[in-house]
C-alpha cells in the first residue's frame, strides 16, 4: 500500500470529503408526534449530497479550520480603515446578560426601560464626543450611516425651499462608499482636486461650491490618515455657499477626547461603532453606524430617537423624520458593547485610546519611510499609507509584499486604497499594539524590502507556509468554483 499524502493533507479534505454511507453525527430520540405528509411534495428534494461523518469528524474539521484563520485574537491585523483592534472580552459578556440579550424589539416599552434608557445615554456620549448633540442609532453599519446623513441633507434643502442643491462635492481621496451614498441619496457628485500634500486643494473647492451645492463630504481624517488642516476654511467655504458639510467619521480612532467635528463646523457625521468602539470584526457584521447632527437637524434623524419624557423613556419619531432605514431600531447589542467601552476608559481613557493610536501609526511611519515612499511626508493621525513604488521599480508589487506577510503570521494591510496613491499600503496598528508587535512588523517590512533587491522570488511566490499558498488570481476570479465536487479516491 503507498500513502499518498501526508496526515496534514488527509486533514484538508472537505467535510464532504470525509463522507462515508451510513455514518452519523447524531442520534435523534424517537419521535412522540404522528408522521404527517408535507402538503407540497414538490418542495422536497431528495437528491442532496449532504455529508455523512462522525459527530467527532464534525468538531475535529471545524476546530482544525478555525485554527488556519487570521484573527484579531491571533495575529497583528494592520488592515488600514478597519480598526481591526483588540475588544475587550468584558464588553461581550456584558451584552450576554440574558436581561440584554433575551429581549424582543416589540415588546411593549414599559418592559424595557432600562434599554431604552441605554441607548439615550450613548446617543448623549457620542452627541458630546463628536460635538453633535443629536443622535439616531438606528444605522446598521458605516455606509448605511452615511446615506442617513445625505439623506438629511436632502431633507433640510427641501424643507428651506433649495430643492436646486443636489450636488455633492467629494473630495478625490475619498472612501468608495461616499460617491455611492450620494448617487442614492439622487446627488449629483462632484469631485473636489487633493494638493501635492494630501489636503483639498481649497481653490478648487472655491470654484465649485455655488447654489447649487448641497453638501461636502469629508473623511476626517483623510483616507491618507492625514488631518485637514485647513478644515475651519473648508466648512466656512461650504456654509457661505449655503450647503452642509458632512463628515465621515467611520474611524474616530484619532479624535477621541482631542477635536469634536462640531466644533470644526461639521454638521452632519456618522460613526461606525463596530471600529471605535468595541465590537469583534468578521463574520460580515453586525455593525453600526449611528448618525450624529446638530441640533437644528434634529428633527430629520431617522426613526426612531430615545427620549426621556417625564421620567419614561420612549422611542420617537423626529419631526420631520427621513423615515426609518431598517426594521427596528438598530444593533441594540452592539450598542451595549460601545456604551460600556466608553464607559469603562471615560475622557482620559478615550483621549489616551487616541494619542497612542497616533504614536503607534507615526512610530510605524517613522521606521520605513526610508524604505518605502509616503505620498505625504508629515505626521499622520491613526494610520500611514505607505508606497510600494520604489519596490514595483524592481519587480514587486503591493500585493507581492501583502502576501509575503503572511509568511510571518502578519495580516496584510489595506491595499491599492486610497487609489490616489500608487501601490499604496494603509496600515493601521490601533492602540492596541505593544512596541515589540509594532518593531516586529517593522522588522519584517525591512527585511521584505532587502528580499526586493537579492531573493524577489521570495516575495513573488509568497505566500509559502499557509494551507493555501500562491493563487492563479485571474482564473480565480473568472473561472471560480462555487460548487463542490467529488473526487478521485486515486487523487485523495
Amino acid at each position: 500500500m503507498t500513502i499518498k499524502k501526508s496526515t496534514t493533507d488527509i486533514d484538508r479534505r472537505l467535510l464532504m470529503d470525509r463522507s462515508v454511507p451510513g455514518r452519523k453525527a447524531f442520534a435523534l430520540p424517537q419521535s412522540d408526534v404522528p408522521v404527517q405528509e408535507w402538503p407540497d411534495q414538490v418542495q422536497m428534494r431528495d437528491d442532496l449530497e449532504l455529508p455523512e461523518v462522525s459527530q467527532l469528524e464534525v468538531i475535529r474539521y471545524f476546530s482544525i479550520l478555525s485554527q488556519r484563520n487570521f484573527s484579531i485574537d491571533t495575529n497583528f491585523y494592520p488592515l488600514g480603515s478597519c480598526t481591526m483592534k483588540y475588544n475587550p472580552k468584558i464588553n461581550d459578556e456584558l451584552s450576554n446578560l440574558p436581561g440584554l440579550a433575551d429581549i424582543h424589539p416589540l415588546q411593549p416599552e414599559e418592559t424595557v426601560q432600562g434599554a431604552i434608557r441605554l441607548l439615550k445615554n450613548l446617543q448623549d456620549d457620542l452627541g458630546e464626543i463628536t460635538g453633535l448633540p443629536a443622535v439616531s442609532l438606528a444605522p446598521l453599519a458605516g455606509a448605511q450611516g452615511e446615506y442617513a446623513g445625505l439623506l438629511i441633507a436632502r431633507a433640510y434643502h427641501e424643507a428651506r425651499g433649495d430643492a436646486q442643491r443636489t450636488v455633492a462635492i467629494i473630495p478625490d481621496s475619498a472612501h468608495g462608499t461616499n460617491p455611492a451614498s450620494a448617487t442614492m441619496a439622487g446627488l449629483d457628485v462632484v469631485t473636489v482636486r487633493s494638493d501635492l500634500n494630501g489636503n483639498v486643494d481649497v481653490a478648487n473647492l472655491r470654484e465649485l461650491s455655488d447654489s447649487q451645492t448641497a453638501v461636502f463630504m469629508l473623511t476626517i481624517p483623510s483616507t491618507l490618515g492625514l488631518f485637514e488642516p485647513n478644515i475651519l476654511e473648508i466648512t466656512e467655504i461650504i456654509h457661505n455657499a449655503g450647503g452642509l458639510v458632512y463628515a465621515d467619521g467611520a474611524n474616530l480612532n484619532a479624535l477621541l477626547g482631542i477635536v469634536r467635528l462640531g466644533d470644526l463646523g461639521v454638521d452632519i457625521c456618522h460613526s461606525n461603532l463596530h471600529k471605535t468602539f468595541s465590537t469583534p470584526h468578521g463574520g460580515g457584521g453586525p455593525g453600526s453606524g449611528p448618525v450624529m447632527v446638530k441640533d437644528n437637524l434634529a428633527k430629520f434623524l431617522p426613526n426612531p430617537v430615545a427620549e426621556n419624557r417625564d421620567g419614561s423613556y420612549v422611542l420617537a419619531k423626529p419631526e420631520n423624520s427621513i423615515g426609518s432605514i431598517n426594521g427596528f431600531h438598530g444593533s441594540f447589542l452592539i450598542a451595549v458593547r460601545a456604551y460600556a467601552y466608553i464607559k469603562a476608559l471615560g475622557l482620559e481613557g478615550l483621549q489616551s485610546v487616541s494619542e497612542n493610536a497616533i504614536i503607534n501609526a507615526n512610530y510605524i511611519q517613522a521606521n520605513l519611510r526610508d524604505k518605502y515612499n509616503l505620498p505625504a511626508d508629515r505626521y499622520c493621525m491613526h494610520e500611514t499609507v505607505l508606497s510600494a513604488s520604489r519596490q514595483k521599480d524592481r519587480g514587486i508589487a503591493g500585493i507581492d509584499i501583502a502576501k509575503r506577510l503572511l509568511d510571518f503570521g502578519i495580516h496584510a494591510p489595506t491595499m491599492y486604497f486610497p487609489m490616489i496613491v500608487e501601490e499604496a499600503l494603509m496600515i493601521e496598528p490601533t492602540e492596541s499594539e505593544s512596541k515589540e508587535t509594532l518593531d516586529h512588523f517593522i522588522a519584517v517590512m525591512r527585511q521584505i524590502d532587502e528580499e526586493a533587491n537579492y531573493t524577489p522570488e521570495l516575495i513573488s511566490e509568497a505566500p509559502h507556509d499557509l494551507p493555501v499558498t500562491r493563487l492563479d488570481e485571474v482564473t480565480a476570479a473568472r473561472k471560480p468554483i462555487l460548487r463542490w465536487a467529488a473526487i478521485d479516491s486515486d487523487d485523495q
